[in-house]
């Protein structure tokens, strides 16, 4: 099984996670969203098997700082094309294996044991 991890190299969270794969010996690829970007297909995925709401981070201070029209009415459709142009209001980090079935959101080495046994 390949296991892709996306998050952002100096998120504390992110940094937690990929200390915790290389302790548990697992080999993934990282995805880092400020050099790479979002893919709109994957976050329509991800939105299809976790839920937007679950991905759009909303205490960040990326998504504090949009104004209130960003913000007003948000619905699927507004937060993919948010999270397109704005990768750090993604909720970080996201894990999926290669097939694309099995998708976690945020770190939770418990979640991440069950997963990756």
């Amino acid at each position: 099984m390949t296991i892709h991890l996306y998050g952002i190299p100096n998120c504390d969270t992110v940094k937690k996670a990929r200390k915790w794969m290389d302790a548990q010996g697992h080999e993934y690829t990282f995805h880092d969203y400020k050099k790479e970007g979002a893919d709109a297909q994957k976050l329509e995925r991800w939105a299809d098997r976790c839920g937007w709401e679950i991905l759009l981070n909303r205490r960040g201070t990326t998504f504090r700082k949009l104004d209130d029209a960003q913000k007003a009415n948000m619905d699927r459709a507004k937060a993919i094309a948010l999270m397109r142009e704005h990768p750090s209001i993604i909720k970080r980090p996201v894990l999926e294996t290669d097939d694309g079935d099995s998708v976690l959101v945020g770190f939770t080495p418990s979640e991440w044991e069950n997963l990756l046994r």
